[in-house]
Parts: C-alpha cells; sequence; structure tokens
C-alpha cells in the first residue's frame, strides 16, 4: 500500500502575485459588475465548491480499482486553496485537524524512520505554516526537523524509503519554500542544488539526473517561487522567461508532453508571473482560468468549479483542478501565504432565478 500512497502525494502536488493582493487589473475583473452571473471572485467561488466536495467534510479521497483512498495531497491542495481564497475557512480548519490525525499523518509522511517521505513532509510543513499551526508539534511531529533529517550532502531531499527514492523537484521546491518560512530559513546547500537543476533554455525539469534536461512548466513555476524567496532572483528570471515563451496563444500553459492548456498548470504558472510582476503574461492565465469557470449556464451542481480543460467539467479530474486553480484566480504566492484572516463560509455563486420563479 505504501508506493500507492506515496503516488496519491505525489499527484496532488503539481500538482501551487503578489504578496498581499492581486493586481489592481485583476481585482477588476475578479468582481463581477451588477447584473451579472456572480458578485463574488471567481477564486472565493471555486474554494466554495471544493470546499462542498470534501469526504465527510473534512478529506478528500482518491479511486483506484474502485477502492477510495485518503488523499492526503489533494486534501492539503484544497487546504491551500482556501487560504488563497481567503474563505472556507471552517472546511479548511477541518481538513486541517483530519490532516493531524496519527494514522492520516503516518500514511502519508511515512513513519519517520525506515519511511520517511521529502515531498510529502514538505508540503505538509507548507499547510501547516499557511494555517498557523505550530509546525514543530503537527499531529506529535517536529516537521521541520523531519524535513531537514532528509537533506543528502548534495542538498537534495529525498526519500528514506524500501520502495525507492521518489523525490523530484516538486518536493525540493516546496521544502525550500517551507524552509524559508522557518526561523532556521532554507539551506543554502538545497537552494544551490535546485538552482543547479536549471536547463540551458532556463526551465526545470521534474525529474534530477537525467540524461537529457527537459523543462516542465509544473516543476519550473514551483522552482521560481521557491527561487525568488530564497535570493536567487537571476535564477528565478530565467524561469519566468522560460514560462512566457511556452505560453499557449489562449493564455494557458500545458503539461509536459501536450500541446493543450489545462488549468492545473496554468494555476501554478499564473502564480508564478504574477507574484513576480510578470503581469501580462500573468493577466493571460489569469483570464484563462475564468473561461474554465463553470458559471450559471453550468449544472448547479458544478458552478464555481474549474474545468480541467477546454473540452468540459468531468468530475474525475474537477477537484484537483479546483485546487489548482484557484492559486492562479488568488495570485497569492506560496511564500506568503496565510490563512489569517480568511472567512469562514463556502460562498457559491448567486445565479438569477429561472424565469417563472
Amino acid at each position: 500500500m505504501a508506493p500507492l500512497r506515496r503516488t496519491l502525494g505525489l499527484l496532488a502536488t503539481p500538482a501551487l502575485a503578489f504578496a498581499t493582493a492581486l493586481p489592481a487589473a485583476t481585482a477588476a475583473h475578479a468582481t463581477p459588475a451588477t447584473g451579472s452571473s456572480s458578485t463574488i471572485r471567481p477564486d472565493a467561488a471555486a474554494a466554495g465548491w471544493l470546499a462542498r466536495q470534501l469526504v465527510d467534510g473534512d478529506h478528500f479521497e482518491s479511486v483506484f480499482d474502485d477502492t477510495a483512498y485518503p488523499d492526503q495531497g489533494l486534501t492539503i491542495d484544497a487546504v491551500l486553496a482556501f487560504a488563497a481564497a481567503r474563505s472556507s475557512d471552517g472546511a479548511a480548519a477541518r481538513a486541517t485537524a483530519w490532516l493531524a490525525e496519527p494514522g492520516v499523518l503516518a500514511g502519508y509522511l511515512g513513519d519517520g524512520t525506515t519511511e520517511a517521505y521529502a515531498g510529502a513532509t514538505a508540503k505538509l510543513l507548507l499547510a501547516a505554516e499557511v494555517r498557523g499551526e505550530d509546525p514543530t508539534a503537527f499531529g506529535g511531529v517536529d516537521l521541520p526537523a523531519r524535513l531537514r533529517s532528509l537533506r543528502t550532502p548534495s542538498g537534495r531531499f529525498s526519500d528514506r524509503s524500501q520502495w525507492g527514492d521518489y523525490s523530484n523537484a516538486f518536493g525540493q521546491s516546496l521544502a525550500l519554500i517551507a524552509l524559508h518560512r522557518t526561523p532556521g530559513g532554507a539551506p543554502a546547500a538545497a537552494v544551490d542544488f535546485l538552482a543547479g537543476s536549471q536547463c540551458a533554455d532556463g526551465g526545470f525539469p521534474v525529474s534530477f539526473g537525467q540524461a537529457t534536461c527537459t523543462a516542465d512548466a509544473d516543476a519550473t513555476a514551483l522552482a521560481v517561487q521557491a527561487l525568488a524567496a530564497t535570493g536567487r532572483p537571476a535564477k528565478a528570471a530565467s524561469g519566468l522567461g522560460w514560462l512566457t515563451a511556452h505560453q499557449n496563444a489562449d493564455g494557458g500553459f500545458a503539461a509536459a508532453g501536450a500541446t493543450t492548456s489545462n488549468a492545473n498548470t496554468t494555476g501554478l504558472a499564473t502564480q508564478a508571473l504574477l507574484s513576480n510582476a510578470r503581469f501580462g503574461a500573468g493577466l493571460k492565465g489569469w483570464s484563462r482560468l475564468v473561461k474554465f469557470q463553470q458559471r450559471c449556464d453550468a449544472d448547479p451542481a458544478v458552478r464555481g468549479a474549474i474545468a480541467y480543460d477546454a473540452s468540459g467539467f468531468n468530475p474525475g479530474t474537477g477537484t484537483r483542478a479546483t485546487a489548482q486553480a484557484v492559486l492562479g484566480l488568488a495570485g497569492t504566492p506560496l511564500a506568503t501565504l496565510s490563512a489569517a484572516g480568511a472567512r469562514p463560509d463556502a460562498p457559491t455563486l448567486a445565479c438569477p432565478a429561472p424565469a417563472g420563479h
């Protein structure tokens, strides 16, 4: 079961603007005019829909071979989305409490001795920080200490596991962002390792140590945020240049090996662009995400959700797409993301009543 649990966590990573607010132009577009289908921001509407999809009100599951498994990684994505949208804080609090349950925690992080997973630990550490929890005693685990123990002499954060090492650029970037937020900061060797993985074209690969360095938009978006936060502006700027050069004509971004824009990749790339003042490209990405959103002409059950791509809403991909799209719609960087001041309610699109009602 361990390899499956780790796969669930990794799938939810690629699966995440300004330090405090959206650019003025974005804010203007984000609040529809009087008489439109909604009076709430697209990010808040999406977060509200996401909150209503939580299983038992506190977590997400993924289904493989007709069996449902707890999906801690996707649940963390939702927690980050709720904070970015500054809404659905009640759902976020319940999800955070679920993540801190001993069985849930060990199933995601490993037991800390024979099994310890770098990417999962980094991601949960970031969520604890965003929620204002004590990360040194989250569910009885000192997350910063656990993560630092997984740093190798090269600077790479690696898994300690009988199943092998699945650590990659997503986890390395999240580790730098999360540790940057701790009193000890991000280790210089770890920053050097990520910076040194950059491809010649300016992008960043998902996997380390490959014979051919192939850049990936999701990995590049997270690496840009990590390097910008940890004092490597030139490296971050090169990554931003790569993202801008690989933006589709519709404003979105495609996953590695694909050409069609999707909400997950577009959400992360847009977040990276807006957080580093690339407003032209960032606003194009923001507009693409809004077009993926299900509005008042959609089934009431999916209004506010974000479709994975232009083919239409698919329940199998909708929760993950919505969680990651919210980060781009909100325009809040992971390095400063906070749940402080978020509204407790889960907003719903305010659509006109059908004729005759």
